[in-house]
């Protein structure tokens, strides 16, 4: 081999070793952003599309909702409570009983970076009808241990655990399943898991397909990259570092496994988890289902933009298995 084609190899060969080292670095910095637990805030979400009208409204409800939640919890005595998960984390949250003696039970599951207080407002609906309410923290999110943010997947194992909880202290208990985002595809995945018959039904609302398919997109948006080389390196990094990959993490194979019925809700406006993702997950469940798609409402503001019919429909969908 002559000097010059010597020299052509080597630096081939170095430039290969630095686009491997690149996409390396760039995946493993992507684990620790879009998994990895902060106590900041991180701004994943695109610029909504939703109409300064809609908008409008939303806030309005909310200051509505806001009223109605204070005095619900003036009702209520406020209990914290924690689980030791399959994995040895601690997991910790909070539980109201209803006034009233009550086997109605609903489990709330936040969304995306948040915590259960996230879904005290949601939880009062319930509430006013005479739903005790556990309002978990997911690993990796507010009180609970955990270095990263599950998306739903060891997350699933975890909620088994809370229905345990309720059902250990209530054996009658008749449970209701509840996520918003991410809380959407936990209880999604959840779904596809064996549950016990004391778990009525679940209400998905804004939950993703998978973990891989809302990655890829805020890649697109966020970094203008596509999937490949840096997902699929981030996905084994993420099976070193958090326990599972991205690709494993799959709402839509998992629904296809229910065997509770399911309520799915979206907002038309999504433009974060895009409102076509709904759809085949709707299609893939092979239980009783209900689709519900509220006109003008973005991410994770369908409950906020028509709560009328948000909870109409809920409780009009709950009342078909649940005995009051």
């Amino acid at each position: 081999m002559t000097k010059k084609k010597r020299r052509i190899v080597i630096i081939l060969c170095s430039l290969l070793l630095l686009a491997v080292a690149a996409s390396v670095f760039a995946g493993n910095y992507m684990v620790s952003f879009a998994i990895g637990r902060t106590t900041g805030t991180v701004n994943v979400a695109p610029p909504s599309q939703v109409s300064q009208e809609d908008s409008r409204s939303i806030s309005e409800n909310w200051q509505q909702m806001a009223q109605q939640t204070q005095d619900w919890g003036e009702t209520i005595q406020r209990e914290s409570v924690s689980i030791l998960s399959h994995d040895g984390l601690t997991l910790k949250g909070e539980y109201a009983l209803n006034a009233e003696p009550s086997h109605l039970w609903l489990i709330a599951v936040h969304g995306y970076r948040g915590n259960h207080t996230h879904m005290f407002t949601l939880a009062s609906f319930y509430g006013l009808r005479g739903y005790n309410v556990l309002l978990p923290d997911l690993r990796g999110c507010g009180e609970s241990g955990g270095d990263y943010i599950g998306m739903g997947w060891p997350d699933r194992k975890d909620m088994l655990q809370w229905i345990d909880w309720i059902i250990g202290r209530d054996p009658q208990a008749q449970i209701v399943l509840h996520g918003i985002s991410m809380g959407g595809a936990t209880v999604i995945m959840t779904a596809g898991e064996e549950l016990p018959p004391q778990v009525k039904a679940v209400v998905e609302d804004c939950g993703y397909t998978s973990v891989w398919d809302i990655f890829r997109d805020e890649m697109a948006v966020l970094f203008h990259l596509p999937a490949f080389p840096v997902l699929h390196i981030a996905s084994v990094i993420s099976s070193l570092r958090a326990g599972y990959s991205f690709s494993e993490a799959s709402s839509l194979e998992q629904v296809k496994k229910a065997k509770v019925p399911m309520l799915f809700i979206h907002g038309e406006k999504d433009n974060f988890v895009h409102t076509e993702m709904v759809y085949p997950l709707y299609e893939a469940c092979p239980t009783e289902k209900q689709l519900l798609v509220v006109e003008g409402a973005g991410h994770g503001s369908s409950y906020t933009k028509n709560p009328v019919l948000y909870f109409d429909t809920i409780f009009s969908f709950l009342e078909k298995y649940i005995q009051q």
